[in-house]
């Protein structure tokens, strides 16, 4: 079975993020979406919260799943048995730092990484922005799934 991994914090998930697992869903036998788990960083949504999104706005895949993690990505594709990280990059700059992670993984366990150019559509697109611009009133509806923009708005209510 051709199994890979895409990882992300996904704190929210994007349209970008979901052209990427798309894609690689068409490649790959099964993908799992790797949710970082990051005691350094505290997130908008939960891990919990972010695992249950992926999976409703997934639901309509038949071969991805949603697992968390912590710790090196490599371990974690071990313990999936994936032998491939499947990463989406929007520009030149995301290339120098995904090039060096991918090297490094390389080395560590032979997991090799796939490089997606992201669509043109996305290219500008990260969940930080949409947080942002979110936060102060924006549209972000164009940029995530509809059940995506609810409950962000729903939780920048709250805060």
């Amino acid at each position: 079975m051709r199994r890979a991994v895409c990882p992300g914090s996904f704190d929210p998930v994007t349209n970008g993020h979901l052209d990427i697992v798309g894609r690689a869903s068409r490649l790959f036998d099964e993908v799992i979406i790797g949710v970082l788990i990051n005691q350094n960083k505290t997130g908008l949504f939960t891990i919990d919260e972010r695992i249950a999104i992926l999976r409703e706005v997934t639901a309509a895949y038949g071969n991805v799943r949603v697992e968390s993690f912590r710790g090196l990505l490599v371990d974690f594709c071990r313990d999936q048995q994936a032998a491939v990280v499947v990463k989406g990059l929007r520009a030149v700059s995301d290339f120098d730092y995904e090039l060096q992670m991918a090297q490094m993984n390389i080395g560590l366990s032979g997991v090799e990484t796939l490089f997606m150019p992201t669509n043109p559509l996305y290219s500008f697109l990260s969940s930080s922005l949409v947080k942002e611009v979110a936060k102060w009133g924006g549209d972000v509806s164009p940029h995530v799934p509809d059940l995506v923009g609810e409950r962000l708005m729903a939780r920048l209510r709250q805060n």
